[in-house]
């Protein structure tokens, strides 16, 4: 495995590669995050940008990343287009194209940038205020994406049981299948209890739409009253109930975890109804996709390896919340 900051010089020189192909004089390139994709802030006299290099197969095994990223990137055209909710631009390469290849240090990568978005994420310092707003946000893109007609060659992840639960996701270029291998056995035992409980549920296909699928305080920006929506990697047709229970999983386990999802209720409310009675259920299953992203990712990358116990610890305890609320 290369270490942390070889895996970054290498996206770096990728992500510089790509540039060559967009309308950018040149600037400085600064590094932001190594996650699932690598991301770069370019500054230079034609502003600010957000780079990224996405991760192959990210959107699930077979899956073409250039035809994924610029479905999301259709989608947050659409949404630009036809509501007050600011989500990111993307800036075409000199073609005109939304994604470009582009292969250096040995690595080729799928690539896109979107002019940058100024705000405060407030993901450690949330405030009921913050979810109220987020809830509301939420219910508009619900209400744009019920309304609108995506293109022929769409093509996004379908947040579906199999898709929690199956084989069908890469996560950190390891196989699903193999990420459950992984797993520690008292946390795939009460992960395989989740699959079995949420079977029938994913099957009614209640409530399905278009949704962000990783919309919490992370991904969201504030300034002054208004929220910003950002990093729409994930999005897909999905339960809408799962939209939410995303927002509130981070604060599961904290005290005043009650009146933040008052407050998302409240927000959500202002333009769309909603029954949060089993918001818990939809909690659990995002704690099993994100043990099985955490355990494939922690396979490559070492900042996740060295925190892969805390997180099977932090796993168990979600699911107790969830399970004898």
């Amino acid at each position: 495995m290369l270490s942390r900051r070889q895996q970054i010089a290498a996206m770096r020189q990728v992500a510089l590669a790509a540039l060559r192909e967009y309308p950018l004089p040149e600037g400085r390139l600064t590094f932001v995050t190594h996650g699932e994709n690598t991301t770069f802030r370019h500054d230079s006299t034609a502003g600010r940008h957000l780079v990224r290099v996405h991760r192959p197969q990210r959107h699930g095994d077979g899956v073409d990343s250039a035809s994924a990223i610029a479905s999301e990137i259709a989608w947050l055209r659409s949404i630009r287009d036809e509501t007050d909710l600011e989500v990111p631009e993307v800036l075409p390469a000199d073609d005109g194209a939304v994604t470009v290849t582009a292969t250096a240090a040995g690595k080729t990568r799928v690539c896109s940038v979107l002019r940058w978005m100024d705000g405060r994420i407030h993901e450690d310092s949330a405030r009921p205020v913050h979810l109220r707003r987020l809830g509301a946000a939420m219910a508009a893109l619900h209400d744009q994406a019920d309304g609108w007609e995506p293109p022929s060659d769409f093509v996004r992840i379908v947040w579906d049981h199999d898709t929690f639960f199956g084989d069908g996701m890469i996560y950190g270029g390891i196989p699903a299948a193999e990420c459950w291998r992984l797993l520690p056995t008292p946390v795939r035992v009460r992960f395989e209890a989740v699959a079995e409980r949420m079977a029938d549920v994913f099957a009614a296909g209640d409530g399905v739409g278009l949704i962000h699928a990783d919309l919490h305080l992370g991904n969201a920006l504030f300034e002054g009253g208004r929220v910003k929506l950002i990093d729409f990697d994930d999005c897909g047709t999905g339960p809408r109930l799962y939209e939410l229970a995303v927002a509130l999983w981070e604060y599961r386990l904290e005290d005043d975890y009650p009146a933040y999802v008052d407050a998302l209720r409240t927000g959500y409310e202002t333009r769309r109804s909603v029954d949060l009675s089993r918001v818990d259920d939809y909690i659990a299953v995002r704690q099993v996709g994100f043990g099985l992203w955490y355990t494939g990712t922690a396979q490559v990358n070492p900042a996740f390896a060295a925190r892969l116990g805390i997180v099977d610890d932090w796993s168990l305890e979600m699911l107790d919340a969830c399970e004898h609320r």
